[in-house]
C-alpha cells in the first residue's frame, strides 16, 4: 500500500475530455490498497482569462490583491469539482476540497502567499473512507480566513506540501514535458533529460528560470524529504526524480543544467552617497513591498564625489512597484537618478559539482564571447553562475552555453 500525491497542471486538465482522461489514468495506476490525493491547477488558460477580465475593470488589478486572490482561486475550484465528478462517474468515491478545507495555512501575502503549515486532518479522514481526494492547488487560507494564492506555479507547492504533511511515499508532478532537462527543450533541441537531480540543483535551476518546477515546491520537498517525480501527463514513461542524493552515474557532469529567465528587469540607482545604511534604505523598502531582488551590484566609489551606483534586478511584474520605491528613496538621499531597462534576460549554469572547478566560469564567459554576446552583470553562488544579457540574445546564449558543456560529453 502506498500514499501518493499526484499533481496535474492546467494543460493536463484543459478540457472536460482531458479531465476524464486524468481520472481514468489515476484509477488505472492505483493499486487496490493505495491512498490517492490529486492536486490540480485551473483548466488551460483560465487564470489568464480571469486576469484579463480584471484588467477590463482596472488597468492594474493587482492594486487590489485580496480581491484578485478571491477571483483567481475560483479557477482551481472549477477543476476540482469536475474531476471529483469524473471519478464518481467511473465508480470511484471522491471528494473535492479547497486549499483551506485541505488544511493549507498561508501567510497574508496576497497573490504571493507562502505556506506556513499543513494540517491535512480532513484529507486523512476522507482517505480513510476510501475516497480519492481532489484538492485545489495554488491556494491556502490565512489567519483572517481569507484565501491567499501562492503565485504562478503554486499548485506544485500545494502538492509537495500536502505530500509532506501526509508523509506520502512520493509526489508525482504531471506536466506537458516528460521530466527535467539540461535546458529548456523548446529552446535547445539537444537538451538531455535527467533521470535524477538533487533538491539543491533543482531549486537553483527553478530559481534561475527553469519553469518545470516552482522554487518553493522544491523547498517543500527538501524540507519534508519527499521524493518528487516530474513526468508527462501524455506518456507512461518515467520522468525525473528530485531527491536528496543522486546516483554516482548521474553526478558525472559538473554542470547539470542551463537555465534562462526573460522575466527580468534591471534598475540602477545612480549617484548614491557612499555612506553606511544606504543599501539597507533601498532594499528594506523593497522587501516591505514584497519585491524579490535578485542580482545586486555596487559600483566602485567615485572618490571625488564620494558616490556610487547601485544596480539590481527584479521580476518584470514587480518593475512598476520597484521603480516607484527606488525613485522615492533616490529623492530622499539626493541620488543622481534612476534608470530602468526591461529588455534584459538572465542565463545561468547550475551544478553541485561546480564547487572547486574555477574553469567553469571562464568556459561560460568564453561561450558567450564566441557568440558575440556582451555580459552586463555577473553573479555567482556555490552551485551556479548567472549572467545578465540583452533579451534578444537569449536563445543564442542558451544554445552556446549548452553546447559548451554538453556536446563535449556526448
Amino acid at each position: 500500500m502506498a500514499l501518493i500525491v499526484k499533481k496535474f497542471g492546467g494543460s493536463s486538465v484543459a478540457t472536460t475530455e482531458k479531465i476524464m482522461a486524468v481520472a481514468e489514468r489515476v484509477l488505472r495506476e492505483k493499486k487496490p490498497e493505495d491512498k490517492m490525493v490529486v492536486v490540480v491547477s485551473a483548466m488551460g488558460d483560465t487564470t489568464d482569462d480571469l486576469i484579463a477580465m480584471a484588467k477590463e475593470l482596472n488597468a492594474d488589478p493587482y492594486a487590489f490583491p485580496r480581491e484578485m486572490d478571491m477571483l483567481l482561486s475560483t479557477g482551481e475550484q472549477i477543476t476540482i469539482s469536475l474531476l471529483a465528478m469524473a471519478f464518481q462517474k467511473l465508480g470511484q468515491p471522491s471528494v473535492a476540497l479547497t486549499g483551506a478545507q485541505a488544511g493549507i495555512e498561508a501567510n497574508h501575502s496576497y497573490t504571493k502567499g507562502r505556506i506556513l503549515n499543513v494540517k491535512p486532518e480532513r484529507v486523512k479522514k476522507e482517505l480513510a473512507l476510501g475516497k480519492v481526494v481532489v484538492v485545489a492547488g495554488f491556494q491556502g487560507v490565512n489567519g483572517s480566513g481569507d484565501i491567499v494564492t501562492l503565485g504562478r506555479g503554486g499548485s506544485d507547492t500545494s502538492a509537495v506540501a500536502l505530500a509532506g504533511g501526509l508523509q506520502a511515499d512520493v509526489c508525482e508532478i504531471f506536466t506537458d514535458v516528460d521530466g527535467v532537462y539540461s535546458a529548456d527543450p523548446r529552446v535547445v533541441a539537444s537538451a538531455k533529460k535527467m533521470q535524477e537531480i538533487t533538491y539543491n540543483e533543482m531549486l537553483e535551476l527553478a530559481r534561475l528560470g527553469a519553469v518545470v518546477m516552482q522554487p518553493r515546491s522544491v523547498e517543500m520537498g527538501m524540507h519534508y524529504g519527499v521524493p518528487i517525480h516530474v513526468r508527462s501527463t501524455f506518456s507512461q514513461n518515467d520522468g525525473t526524480i528530485i531527491k536528496e542524493v543522486c546516483d554516482v552515474e548521474e553526478k558525472e557532469s559538473v554542470v547539470r543544467g542551463v537555465a534562462h529567465d526573460s522575466n527580468v528587469a534591471k534598475i540602477a540607482v545612480l549617484g548614491v552617497p557612499d555612506q553606511p545604511g544606504i543599501a539597507y534604505s533601498i532594499f528594506s523598502e523593497l522587501s516591505k513591498a514584497n519585491v524579490d531582488v535578485d542580482m545586486i551590484v555596487q559600483s566602485v566609489r567615485n572618490e571625488e564625489k564620494n558616490i556610487i551606483d547601485m544596480l539590481f534586478t527584479v521580476a518584470k511584474s514587480d518593475l512598476p512597484k520597484a521603480k516607484a520605491i527606488s525613485e522615492e528613496i533616490g529623492r530622499q538621499m539626493k541620488a543622481g537618478g534612476v534608470q530602468v531597462d526591461d529588455s534584459v534576460a538572465k542565463v545561468s549554469v547550475v551544478g553541485a559539482g561546480m564547487l572547486g572547478h574555477p574553469g567553469i566560469a571562464a568556459e561560460m564567459f568564453g561561450a558567450l564571447g564566441k557568440a558575440g554576446i556582451n555580459i552586463e552583470v555577473i553573479s555567482t553562488s556555490e552551485i551556479s553562475i548567472s549572467c545578465l544579457i540583452q533579451a534578444e540574445h537569449v536563445k543564442t546564449a542558451v544554445n552556446a552555453i549548452h553546447d559548451c558543456f554538453f556536446k563535449k560529453e556526448a
